[in-house]
């Protein structure tokens, strides 16, 4: 990974150990490239998972098994392939997955339907089965590695690993959540906005764990953007192993299940925003907060047309407080929006309420505000109490760049 991004966290966090998990890489040689591009996690007999993918309806095969896999509520091990997307490749492309699958259970001594499978990289080439076949049979056999090591060999245009952690209290048991996430580019929340991996080693029933990832995944991975594209093999998989000792949760009644579920959105929250500061060519972190929507939904409508809006990021990368842009985004969303009672801010100084710029208007303050990298826009609506908050980057050179530049 190089050209780190310059919104990059200093570095890598340290993340606890889960039981019953265990981390392995090798390298399958997808692309001509000095690194390992094969991920393979083992898990403890017991597991339960949960997952959530996209909604691109030409996603790939391991999109497609995965759907189907979740819903039998186990998981022994997980299969990453990083530089090839395995996407729109037909019967080819799942024949290499069904194969990857079969030659993993046969080494566990587990049901194919209990091995998650997930590729990443440039779409249109099947995986190469042979090169699929030795990665894996190196993996099996490689020595445990750590979550960083993981997190890197999961990335294709990633700058940096990327990884949170967090623990919560279940009766008298600490039990610990640790995530690894890639994402760079064609990122936009449809869920899923990448490959994003979190475990746990609480014992979670397979119905409720997933409940709490859908519902984490509202407020974190379907609430960025970088460029709205959203790739056709997206996936977040939630894996709960069970071994710290707590009765197992079933309800949300369940004493322990909200501090689980805060724990989760806590991760879940804290990978999505990484995703965010490595988007290709940013320079700038952006939140846009929309407040006084006539619902939620609507205002997370606005707040995703301001920030997938050109302009707006463009006008965020020149450092440039451009306001009349946001106006902009929020007419064109298809929302109820009043330009009359519409109000626009930049950090904490509004520039513009009730349709016109504001008294005494000083754009000073603004401009030092959008000379910093974590950049902050608020839109008020005034027209109810809906409210949203979405977080994207900028537009730069550097997205033209890196994308023009991908297949080679």
């Amino acid at each position: 990974m190089t050209n780190r991004s310059p919104l990059a966290p200093a570095s890598f966090p340290a993340l606890p150990d889960i039981a019953g998990v265990t981390l392995r890489v090798a390298r399958a040689r997808y692309k001509e490239w000095d690194r390992c591009d094969l991920t393979y996690v083992e898990f403890a007999p017991g597991t339960t998972v949960a997952g959530v993918f996209t909604r691109n309806v030409c996603c790939s095969s391991e999109v497609e098994l995965g759907r189907e896999q979740v819903k039998g509520g186990n998981g022994r091990a997980l299969i990453v392939n990083a530089g090839n997307s395995n996407a729109f490749t037909g019967y080819r492309g799942r024949e290499a997955v069904e194969q990857i699958m079969a030659q993993v259970a046969a080494h566990l001594g587990c049901d194919a339907s209990e091995v998650f499978v997930s590729s990443t990289g440039v779409i249109g080439v099947p995986l190469p089965k042979d090169k699929a076949r030795e990665g894996v049979a190196a993996a099996l056999t490689a020595a445990p590695c750590s979550w960083e090591a993981a997190a890197e060999t999961i990335g294709t245009t990633d700058t940096f690993a990327k990884g949170a952690a967090a623990s919560a209290v279940i009766g008298d048991r600490t039990v610990h959540v640790a995530g690894i996430v890639k994402g760079s580019g064609m990122i936009a929340p449809d869920m899923a906005t990448m490959l994003g991996y979190i475990f746990t080693n609480a014992a979670v029933a397979p119905g409720l764990l997933q409940e709490m990832l859908t519902q984490a995944t509202g407020g974190s991975f379907n609430s960025i953007t970088v460029d709205s594209d959203t790739s056709t093999s997206d996936t977040v998989l939630l894996f709960a192993t069970g071994q710290a000792g707590n009765p197992a949760l079933t309800s949300w009644d369940d004493a322990g299940a909200d501090a689980l579920y805060a724990a989760l959105r806590a991760v879940a929250l804290d990978l999505a925003h990484q995703v965010v500061r490595d988007g290709e060519g940013a320079s700038k972190f952006i939140e846009v907060q929309v407040t006084g929507a006539v619902s939620d939904d609507s205002a997370k409508r606005v707040a995703l047309a301001i920030a997938n809006s050109p302009l707006v990021k463009t006008a965020i990368a020149g450092e440039d407080a451009n306001w009349g842009r946001v106006v902009m985004a929020v007419g064109k969303a298809g929302e109820p929006a009043d330009r009359d009672r519409l109000a626009i801010r930049f950090g904490d100084h509004w520039v513009a309420k009730e349709g016109l710029p504001v008294d005494g208007y000083d754009e000073a303050p603004v401009a030092a505000h959008l000379k910093g990298q974590d950049i902050r826009i608020g839109a008020d609506l005034g027209l109810g109490e809906g409210r949203a908050t979405v977080w994207t980057c900028d537009l730069t050179h550097g997205y033209i760049s890196i994308n023009a530049d991908y297949r080679s």
